[in-house]
């Protein structure tokens, strides 16, 4: 049966109107969903990926680097404030940094546009200010996850924020246990978080949890990763989440850091298993971007790097260094078109 497609303009909704007929004209569709026809997942991007703020000295750099062939990344633009340490979200349009520390602490959800370079606007609150939290986008909201908190030290809140208009952040669940250092990963259904230290240094993690995005609640454990670590990135593909880099050691001074890349599979609860390296700067607060093909590993320290790594979804294996960021960096926010 042969169809003829019609694809007129987005509309405001996050749909693209069209018509598809056979040769009959005996069948109609209204709408289906852009992700359907070049981004699958707002998870995902297939343009540029962005690594924002970060330091030292704390940053308010909105930066991008291009998908489709390696290159450096650019300047384009500024958060509201300085900070470090602050976890990333998307949308389809935007992207969205929330919380920090510059010092002090920030609660700011911060929103800059995806369309044209540009600076951030303050867009909302969160229910704490905290940093070193993680960040997992559903098709209609962005979470953090966990973190240092004030004034209690640490967190295990679950919050969400809606991105179809601007908005404060509502607590919807809770973590196994307070802590922070996490990486974070999405599917369509679920966001995980991975890894991470606490509740009290220098206890760190290997589980990985999973929570629903359709229904409010509290996480679970699934499984775990090949190493106990946190100050870990993460990167989704449509089946896998990876979470690499990462602190192994209760010191931070660069004597204890990872370059694993460990995947684990959405379809079925359960491990993690080690599928590669990042390159030879083992290291952790990197940030985490995904495209529909590859994850990305961006800056980090100990020494602090301004390496931007890439590795297949595909095909396990090492990663490969594609470029520079405009300097080197770490505890940045990661986001993706």
């Amino acid at each position: 049966m042969v169809y003829k497609i019609n694809v007129p303009l987005v509309s405001g909704d996050g749909t693209r109107k069209k018509d598809i007929i056979d040769a009959n004209n005996n069948l109609t569709v209204d709408e289906i969903r852009v992700g359907t026809l070049s981004q699958k997942y707002k998870f995902q991007g297939s343009t540029s990926g962005y690594v924002v703020g970060g330091g030292p000295p704390s940053s308010n750099e909105i930066e991008k680097f291009p998908f489709a062939s390696d290159g450096n990344g650019s300047d384009v633009g500024d958060l509201t404030r300085g900070g470090q340490a602050a976890s990333g979200t998307s949308s389809l349009t935007h992207g969205y940094t929330s919380g920090g520390n510059a010092p002090p602490r920030s609660n700011v959800i911060d929103k800059f546009p995806f369309s044209s370079d540009g600076n951030a606007s303050d867009v909302g609150d969160l229910t704490q200010a905290r940093d070193h939290t993680s960040g997992q986008s559903s098709e209609t909201h962005g979470y953090v996850s966990g973190g240092n908190a004030y004034p209690s030290p640490h967190s295990n809140i679950i919050e969400k924020f809606t991105v179809a208009s601007d908005a404060n952040a509502s607590d919807v669940g809770d973590l196994l246990s307070i802590g922070y250092g996490f990486a974070g990963q999405n599917s369509t259904t679920h966001g995980y978080v991975s890894g991470g230290a606490g509740p009290s240094f220098p206890t760190y993690s290997n589980v990985i949890q999973k929570f629903s995005f359709s229904v409010d609640g509290n996480a679970t454990d699934v499984g775990d990763l090949t190493q106990n670590r946190f100050y870990v990135t993460g990167q989704s593909s449509e089946n896998h989440g990876y979470t690499t880099s990462g602190a192994v050691h209760p010191t931070v001074d660069g004597s204890g850091y990872s370059n694993i890349i460990d995947k684990f599979a959405f379809a079925s609860d359960g491990n993690a298993s080690d599928v590669g390296d990042l390159t030879a700067s083992a290291r952790g607060n990197a940030s985490g971007q995904s495209s529909t093909t590859h994850g990305y590993t961006s800056g980090g320290g100990s020494p602090v790097v301004d390496t931007i790594d890439k590795f297949s979804f595909s095909v396990d294996g090492n990663a490969t260094d594609v470029g520079n960021l405009t300097s080197a960096k770490h505890r940045t926010a990661g986001q993706q078109v």
